[in-house]
C-alpha cells in the first residue's frame, strides 16, 4: 500500500496532479482544496490512498492532511459509496464538518454533495454512526489556519473550474460564484478553497429545494 508520497509537482489540473517521485510520475486525484495548495516546480507531500480495481488500473488519491485520509478511507467502507463519491464528500465539506454531521445526524450536510440523493445520505449516517469521533472543543482545521488569499481572478478562475470538474455547467457555476460573492462581497478574500466550499453548499441547497 502507498501510504504518501513526496516529490516534485509535474503537473496540477482541475481534479489530479503529477507528482515526480524517484524518477516516475505518480498521477494522483485530490481534492480542489488539496491541489489549491499545490504549485508547478515546487515539492510536496501528500497523504495517500491507493485504490485497486477489478479489471482496470488502480488509483491513487492524495490528501493534504491525515484527517482528510481517514475520512475518505471511512466513507469508502459503505456499500455504493465510491472513492469519486468520498472525494466529493471531502470537495464540499472539511473533515471536522463531516464528523459533525455524523454525530448531528445531519442528513442534508450529505445532500448537499453532487451525487448523493437522501437515501444514500441516510446509508452515510446509519453506517458511520459510532466509527468517527469528535472533540467538540477542537477547532475545525481551516480555522486553525486561513487559506491564503489569492489574486480576485486567480480565485474566481480556479473555483469555476473546480465546479465544472464536479460536473456542473460553466453557467451554473458562474451564476453560483456570482451570488454569493453578491452576496458577501468578502468572501473573496477568504481563498479559494473557503469560496469553493460556500458556493458547493449554496448549489446543494438549491439542488434540494427543487428536487
Amino acid at each position: 500500500m502507498i501510504s504518501s508520497i513526496r516529490g516534485e509537482v509535474l503537473h496540477v489540473g482541475l481534479d489530479r496532479t503529477v507528482v515526480e517521485v524517484s524518477g516516475f510520475g505518480l498521477t494522483v486525484h485530490a481534492t480542489p482544496q488539496t491541489l489549491g495548495g499545490l504549485r508547478a516546480g515546487q515539492h510536496a507531500f501528500l497523504h495517500t490512498n491507493f485504490v485497486p480495481r477489478q479489471d482496470e488500473a488502480p488509483l491513487l488519491f492524495g490528501f493534504a492532511d491525515s484527517d482528510e485520509r481517514e475520512i475518505f478511507t471511512t466513507l469508502l467502507g459503505i456499500s455504493g459509496v465510491g472513492p469519486r463519491l468520498a472525494l466529493a464528500v471531502l470537495s464540499v465539506h472539511t473533515p471536522h464538518e463531516v464528523r459533525l454531521a455524523i454525530r448531528d445526524s445531519d442528513t442534508s450536510a450529505f445532500t448537499k454533495v453532487p451525487g448523493i440523493g437522501k437515501k444514500t445520505a441516510q446509508r452515510i449516517l446509519l453506517e458511520l454512526a459510532g466509527k468517527l469521533i469528535i472533540d467538540p472543543e477542537t477547532p475545525a482545521p481551516g480555522e486553525r489556519q486561513k487559506a491564503a488569499s489569492l489574486p480576485t481572478d486567480v480565485t474566481k478562475a480556479e473555483v469555476r473550474a473546480a465546479l465544472t470538474s464536479l460536473g456542473w455547467t460553466e453557467r451554473d457555476a458562474t451564476q453560483a460564484l456570482d451570488d454569493a460573492l453578491s452576496a458577501d462581497p468578502d468572501l473573496i478574500d477568504a481563498g479559494t478553497s473557503t469560496v469553493l466550499r460556500t458556493v458547493l453548499r449554496a448549489l446543494g441547497t438549491a439542488k434540494a429545494s427543487t428536487g
